[in-house]
């Protein structure tokens, strides 16, 4: 496919993909050298390929790629609903507490179907990469309530880490304790973004996790949204979240 890179409104094709919500820019540069976009109804195999979004027809497997503006939501997801697209008459996702109008959005990362709390929706895939991997080390801030009185020696073991998987979790951070004999609630804020992370490490020192509920990601902040509303992030924090390193 021949066109200059210099031609006025393009962009790479990878970063079309990642810009649309197919993806990260990094896997959007592996699915196209899979052979399964095509532009203009010819299959391109080179990430850099210049195309002019609005004017040139971009496909995945068959199916058109829409140019859409960069869209983010921040929802306070309630508990009782799941973090994912998939429909299943049995489970409610989290896309019923959307209007339909975002319903091409994709979750930044997850929480357990009994967690609460701050999600960001987004079809800007660069930006959901560097939220959710590892080596960004972005922290989330969670509100823990947990079974019983948790004592000190075992605050100490959730800051200082704990085995999950035969592997000792990152130093995390704990404050606010408020201890209770029925049960004790504090912060926690960590980095890294195990399954049921939590919940496991609250187990491994003795303790149930009652209610979980994340509070910040990043730069971002629940506030006093209400559970099940959502809203559009302000400027302010798009611009934060979308610094390059």
């Amino acid at each position: 496919m021949k066109r200059s890179a210099s031609d006025k409104n393009s962009v790479r094709l990878q970063v079309f993909l990642s810009h649309n919500g197919v993806s990260s820019r990094r896997k959007a540069m592996d699915i196209v050298k899979s052979g399964r976009v095509a532009v203009n109804g010819t299959v391109v195999t080179e990430p850099s390929t210049p195309v002019r979004p609005g004017r040139d027809k971009i496909t995945l497997d068959g199916h058109a790629v829409s140019s859409k503006g960069m869209e983010y939501i921040l929802l306070n997801k309630s508990a009782g609903y799941a973090t994912t697209k998939e429909v299943r008459l049995d489970e409610d996702n989290v896309f019923r507490l959307l209007p339909r109008k975002f319903h091409h959005l994709s979750p930044v990362g997850r929480l357990d179907k009994n967690t609460e709390g701050l999600l960001l929706l987004t079809n800007d895939g660069d930006t959901a990469y560097r939220l959710t991997h590892p080596k960004f080390r972005v922290e989330k801030t969670y509100i823990v309530q947990v079974e019983g009185d948790i004592k000190p020696p075992k605050i100490k073991r959730l800051i200082s880490g704990v085995m999950i998987d035969d592997r000792k979790t990152a130093r995390a951070r704990v404050f606010r304790v408020r201890r209770g004999k029925e049960s004790s609630e504090f912060f926690m804020t960590i980095h890294e973004g195990r399954k049921r992370q939590i919940r496991r490490m609250c187990e491994k020192v003795g303790h149930k996790v009652l209610n979980l509920k994340r509070i910040g990601q990043g730069p971002l902040q629940l506030g006093n949204l209400a559970s099940g509303q959502w809203r559009p992030l302000t400027r302010t924090e798009v611009q934060l979240i979308t610094q390059s390193d």
